[in-house]
Formats: structure tokens, C-alpha cells, sequence
């Protein structure tokens, strides 16, 4: 069974290939904002399902993988910044304390029978990790800024980057902070005879 990654995110694609699955990517482009009232983990399942969902409608018959991360400090949802200076708001919120990173994943195949389209199986799940950073100066944070690798991450930072500087602690999977529970996946498609 071919497997489609329903992701831009080339954090994604390399955690795949590291993990040794073949894959193809098929970017799904939609909008991403959460319901009134939607917690953070039914937030992040949703964006996976969404996103699998909209690639899978033009991938019948392959197995789609959807993922959409998260971070939540205290009551912010922290998700791409805007711009450098959102970026380093979120990253003052960051700051000395600890926040929660959430990755929902969805796999779906949906396969042609009788000449309609229809959900052989939809599996959507989620991890959460918690993550803590040291306390951040001003400068620490306009130098990480400036790096220009704070601008395409939930939360405003890439651990395995330069903000890998300001971790004191990671609870759980550090790959679901990454970007993609590899774990989760792997076992996600063995259950499903994929792996």
C-alpha cells in the first residue's frame, strides 16, 4: 500500500525517511483555526483529519498520513507566528516555564467501491510532550529571532535547532516535539497491516 505524507512540513519527511518508510507528498492546503470552545488536543486531531481527508479525496486507494502540531502554554495556543515580533511574544510566553507540545495524526485510506468513493478506515490519534525551557534573556530571544528559524514552527521553535539551547527538560516524545510521533505512526500503520 502506498503511503501519501499529507504534509509541507519537511521536518515530517525527513523524521519519515529516518525511519525508513517510503513515502510521497501531497501538500493539502486549508485553513487552520480553531471552533470556539475546541480544546487543544480535539484541535490538533481535527487539522490532522482535515488535512487527511482533503489529500486523501485525490489519492483514492493510498494510505494518507495527516499530522498538525501544536503548543500550549498555560491558556495560549501557540501556533506559526505571523511575524518576528509574534515570534518572540511567544517565545517571552515560553520562558522559563513549561508548556505542552500536541501532534494529531490521521490515517485514512479511502478506496472506490461500486463507483463511489468510501472510507475503508479513518484512525486519528494524538500525543502530547511537555517541554521546558530555561528562562530566556531578551537578546537570547531577538538572536533566535533573527535566525529566521522561529517563522514556520507551532510555538516559535525547532528543538532540534538553534532553540535546542533553551531546553531544560522534554517529558515524552521528543520527535512528537519535532514535529511527527514516529512511534505513534509506526504503530499506527502496523495495526493497520502498512508497516
Amino acid at each position: 500500500m502506498k503511503l501519501v505524507l499529507a504534509s509541507a512540513s519537511p521536518r515530517r519527511a525527513e523524521l519519515l525517511r529516518n525511519a525508513g518508510l517510503a513515502f510521497r507528498v501531497e501538500v493539502p492546503n486549508l485553513e487552520e483555526a480553531p471552533e470556539p470552545g475546541e480544546a487543544p488536543d480535539a484541535y490538533a486531531r481535527r487539522l490532522a483529519r482535515d488535512k487527511a481527508r482533503v489529500v486523501a479525496a485525490r489519492c483514492p486507494g493510498e494510505l494518507v498520513l495527516a499530522a498538525d502540531t501544536i503548543v500550549v502554554a498555560g491558556d495560549h495556543l501557540l501556533e506559526k507566528p505571523r511575524d518576528p515580533a509574534d515570534a518572540a511574544r511567544m517565545l517571552r510566553l515560553l520562558s522559563g516555564r513549561s508548556h505542552q507540545v500536541t501532534t494529531g495524526v490521521c490515517l485514512l485510506l479511502l478506496e472506490t467501491r461500486n463507483e463511489k468513493l468510501e472510507t475503508a478506515f479513518e484512525d486519528v490519534r494524538s500525543e502530547t510532550t511537555q517541554v521546558t525551557f530555561a528562562p530566556l534573556t531578551e537578546e537570547e530571544i531577538q538572536a533566535y529571532v533573527a535566525t529566521g528559524q522561529t517563522m514556520d514552527k507551532a510555538g516559535a521553535y525547532g528543538i532540534q535547532e538553534f532553540a535546542s539551547r533553551f531546553v531544560t527538560r522534554v517529558e515524552g516524545c521528543y520527535f512528537n516535539v519535532v514535529g511527527l510521533p514516529v512511534q505513534l505512526v509506526y504503530r499506527m500503520l502496523r495495526e493497520h497491516g502498512a508497516a
